[in-house]
């Protein structure tokens, strides 16, 4: 918060209100005067700011702030020679000017005074009442950031718990490390290089979750320049050159312009520069910048229905290059940014790239959170949702965030927990998935159905068998895309748990921790559970399943609690046959197949028919003396209502436990089941089977007899 600041190389400033002269506004904040009737001329321009956004805005509680902090940091100067309150007043200028209402810039002003200055937080709420209080006190609970690496997990920690109760402590945050950045300059090389890399790697994919993208943009551009001054001096030259020529997108824009005043749309089109680090990421994807590659063209409407005419009339009168266009306003991205994109080549051949929005679009955009204003005004619908524990819901507040203060909890060591964030913060795309009961997930670009389940289910998705997607069966490590439909199934049995595999396909930190949770409090069902039920396969027949080492006489337990098999075989691994799944007292062969592993089939197996029909050796398998069992049995039925639900009843009658279960697609109105059971005892085969044949609806029953791999 009070780290000290000046510029590395300001980013070029081609459009928009000119920096302030924090010189000059530091002389006005100890010299200029205050008179009781009028603002101090020190925040002229934060009031100016502000009644653009907010003509109707009452100003009087900022002047009061104002000279609170003026006369709290009266004599405190920054290390950059200026008077401390420049620090506070720039940073309510970066808020107002993006249109943050009155108390957060009212809590901008006194951010710093708790932790800097003899003001109290109860001073503070006394004077302006309880929502400045809880901005000051989400702030100062920061602290001042220490940028030795043990700090830094506990600082952002305390960063989220406070973004969390109310996202406009952020906002404050943000614009505070910007000014800091844009003063950096005034510090040693090396401290400069820490700071940036931290901002690189959190504070700027926060703003980007947060939708800020004006104050996001501009701290790439800062931080461009710290660790890679080389670049940063070549791209800013290379704009510098392209700003003196001529600018094909004027061109463009004019002819864009033209086409929507003849179609009637009325529509400011404006050519929309790029900043530094998006000119060096194109001239990196492309060699060779072309006229129109340091900028955008940007087609500002009044409503939704006009962005799609617009995008019409382009299509029409231009030739459009199908591969650019996106609809985020359909499907709004995870940080609530709404904008059509499209490109169109222009009359000399040139590839122009559009952005078309609404005015609100538009500022939601760069402002991102701090544009819908207070989540918690009195007509919010916040105001009528107070959580039972005193946290406060925000509506703003990106389902992101939620899932971040969920994990984060759970992620007691400071070390894991720094790890996890930054490689959460490191998605770059969001998508979100859809659930039966019509409900959404949001989940990060690149995640399973065990993510989902845990999005979902929390803790209950420790049950998970399975799940369709799009209607179809899945295995848990299937990844999701953006648009999908998820069905997540549940097993009855509470005590099972996930297997050690699901960390493979686990890609979000809330299904991580509680997976890791899970397992180091159940050291030997994980053990159990490594070994017999693969985390991510989805329902259905499982492969062979590996056994333990069998010393001749000795029972080779199959993995898990599965039935025992002998050979007369020296060291021999044995695993039970997934396509075929023997079960005492069947009768049963063996094949040794890659590796030595000796693989036992019912002597019906197809497989087994097969294999020595062409001439593969049988091997001798007996039946040890252990009783529990693993079994797949498939259910021929008639379509009905909670046909599933009454045969997991009989399953779960029988003493039996689920391990996975599929149900195919009605055909011609019979439903296919096929469930992995784990029995206590193998004799009890014949009555389950007998107890499933009794649901009614259902016709047969059977062992499953289903084509093995090629061995």
């Amino acid at each position: 918060m009070s780290a000290e600041a000046t510029n590395p190389g300001a980013p070029i400033r081609r459009r928009g209100r000119p920096r302030i002269d924090l010189r000059r506004l530091g002389r006005v904040a100890l010299l200029g005067p205050v008179s009781r009737d009028r603002l101090p001329d020190a925040i002229g321009h934060v009031a100016e700011a502000h009644r653009a956004h907010h003509p109707d805005a009452d100003l009087s509680v900022l002047r009061r702030a104002y000279v609170l902090a003026e006369t709290s940091h009266r004599g405190q100067m920054r290390k950059s020679g200026e008077p401390y309150i420049t620090h506070p007043l720039a940073v309510t200028l970066i808020l107002a000017e993006l249109g943050a209402e009155t108390t957060t810039l009212t809590a901008s002003l006194l951010h710093d005074t708790v932790e800097d200055t003899e003001v109290t937080l109860d001073e503070v709420g006394e004077q302006f009442g309880d929502e400045v209080r809880y901005l000051v006190d989400g702030v100062t609970k920061l602290e001042k950031v220490d940028y030795g690496a043990a700090a830094e997990p506990e600082t952002f920690r305390k960063m989220l718990v406070a973004t969390g109760d109310d996202v406009r402590v952020m906002s404050i945050k943000l614009a505070d490390r910007l000014h800091n950045m844009r003063t950096l300059g005034v510090m040693r090389p090396e401290k400069q290089a820490r700071i940036a890399k931290v901002t690189r790697d959190v504070l700027i994919p926060l703003a980007e979750r947060l939708g800020v993208q004006a104050l996001k943009t501009e701290l790439e551009d800062l931080v461009f320049a710290i660790l890679h001054p080389e670049e940063y001096a070549h791209t800013r030259a290379v704009i510098s050159a392209a700003t003196a020529a001529a600018d094909p997108l004027t061109a463009i824009a004019g002819n864009v312009a033209a086409v929507l005043r003849e179609a009637g749309i009325a529509a400011e089109v404006l050519v929309r520069p790029r900043h530094f680090v998006s000119v060096h990421r194109v001239s990196v994807k492309r060699g060779e910048l072309r006229g129109t590659d340091f900028g955008r063209l940007l087609v500002l409407v009044g409503d939704d229905a006009d962005c799609y005419a617009v995008l019409g009339e382009l299509h029409t009168c231009f030739t459009p290059v199908i591969s650019e266009f996106k609809d985020f306003i359909a499907a709004p991205k995870f940080n609530l940014y709404q904008s059509l994109h499209t490109a169109v080549v222009g009359p000399e051949g040139e590839v122009a790239e559009v952005l078309i929005r609404t005015h609100r679009m538009h500022n939601v955009a760069e402002a991102g959170v701090i544009a819908l204003g207070n989540p918690y005004a009195a007509d919010s619908v916040a105001q009528s949702a107070e959580p039972a524990d005193g946290e406060r819901a925000d509506p703003t507040r990106p389902g992101w965030l939620s899932r971040l203060l969920q994990w984060q909890q759970s992620a007691t060591d400071p070390d894991t927990f720094w790890t996890t964030l930054r490689a959460d913060l490191a998605q770059d795309r969001e998508i979100t998935v859809f659930r039966t009961d019509g409900g959404t997930l949001g989940l990060p670009a690149g995640a399973s159905c065990v993510d989902a389940a845990y999005a979902q289910y929390g803790d209950a998705a420790h049950t998970c068998i399975g799940a369709r997607v799009n209607g179809r069966l899945a295995t848990l490590s299937t990844v999701l895309g953006d648009g999908d439909t998820v069905q997540l199934l549940l097993a009855e049995d509470a005590a099972s748990g996930p297997s050690p595999d699901w960390l493979d396909h686990a890609r979000t930190p809330t299904a991580r921790i509680a997976i890791t949770g899970w397992l180091d409090a159940h050291p030997q069902a994980a053990e159990a559970a490594h070994g017999s039920r693969p985390a991510a396969r989805g329902p259905g027949p499982q492969p062979d399943q590996p056994a333990q080492t069998a010393q001749p006489g000795s029972a080779g337990t199959t993995a898990g609690r599965t039935a025992s098999a002998l050979v007369e075989r020296a060291d021999a691994t044995v695993r039970l046959a997934g396509c075929c799944t023997p079960v005492p007292p069947d009768d049963v062969t063996g094949f040794t197949v890659r590796g030595g592993t000796v693989t036992v089939h019912r002597l019906e197996c197809p497989a087994a028919v097969r294999m020595e029909a062409v001439g593969r050796v049988p091997v001798a398998v007996s039946w040890g003396d252990a009783s529990e069992c693993r079994v797949t049995l498939v259910a021929e039925s008639f379509g009905r209502p909670r046909l599933l639900a009454d045969l997991t009843e009989a399953i779960a009658g029988a003493d039996a436990a689920i391990i996975s279960a599929t149900v195919e697609p009605p055909s011609e109105q019979r439903v296919r089941h096929t469930y992995t059971l784990q029995l206590p005892d193998a004799a009890g085969l014949p009555s389950l089977m007998r107890a499933m044949r009794d649901v009614p609806g259902v016709y047969d029953v059977s062992r499953a007899q289903h084509p093995a791999p090629a061995l």
